[in-house]
């Protein structure tokens, strides 16, 4: 626990968030979830019934550990956005929210306004918010003075697989954050993932990139390994890029050196 990560006075162990849709069937979503390591996991409310459809997904959730955090995906406006957060709040008993208000159809992108004011209302509803959002610092900014517990910046667009399009915008937002940075959608691969942490990111947040690979259970264990290794990185502290090389073993002492 000596590097943890701590969300709304939760404390975890793993870094890595995922989600449980676009599984093959119940088998690989619970082999996928166990070897990613992952103690938080994402459900759709208005797409998961965890107490009638997808019942045995529930029982798996609640009887394994996991602190399950639902979120508003498919939410295309402030009204439904905040009905079904408290339909959440309702059926799992968890203040936890991952706040979805989604502008655009084709890219998934959010909208903005509207997760800014669904932020404002959750937050003084005694939610602990945790906003899908764009890349930029000002937005950034702003969800962290309504009181969100941290804020989730889109690497690139949900499910394309693309990595981090804008890594000067996050890293802006890093600079500037005093709340948890989790970078949420677009992740495609563990090198992926592993920048994102070298960064200073908190943690990452992925479904497709793990539930879509042609092995999802392998998958979920390279983005483990993924995740990790880009933490340990971060703390090691990587060495200054620069213009020209730097000999590994200096001359000073060799044979026949004049320094």
């Amino acid at each position: 626990m000596s590097d943890s990560l701590t969300i709304g006075g939760r404390t975890f162990r793993s870094r890595l968030f995922v989600g449980t849709g676009k599984y093959a069937d119940m088998a690989q979503t619970r082999a996928a979830l166990e070897a990613s390591g992952a103690e938080v996991v994402t459900v759709a409310v208005r797409r998961v019934d965890l107490a009638k459809a997808d019942a045995e997904l529930g029982k798996y959730l609640m009887s394994g550990g996991y602190t399950i955090l639902p979120n508003t995906a498919g939410c295309y406006d402030v009204e439904t956005t905040l009905r079904t957060a408290r339909l959440a709040r309702e059926m799992l008993g968890t203040p936890l929210l991952k706040l979805e208000v989604i502008g655009d159809q084709e890219t998934l992108f959010p909208d903005v306004p509207g997760t800014l004011e669904a932020a404002k209302i959750l937050v003084k509803e005694g939610f602990v918010v945790l906003p899908y959002t764009t890349d930029d610092p000002i937005t950034a900014r702003k969800l962290e003075d309504l009181g969100c517990a941290a804020v989730m910046p889109l690497a690139a667009p949900i499910g394309s697989g693309l990595g981090i399009r804008n890594p000067y915008n996050l890293e802006i937002i890093l600079m500037r954050a005093k709340v948890p940075v989790i970078v949420d959608a677009g992740v495609g691969t563990p090198s992926d993932a592993a920048i994102a942490m070298e960064m200073g990111c908190d943690g990452v947040l992925m479904n497709t990139a793990i539930a879509g690979a042609k092995d999802p259970v392998l998958m979920a264990s390279a983005m483990r390994k993924g995740v990790e290794a880009g933490r340990e990185a971060f703390r090691a502290g990587r060495i200054p890029k620069k213009l020209f090389a730097t000999a590994s073993s200096p001359l000073a002492g060799i044979v026949g050196s004049k320094l």
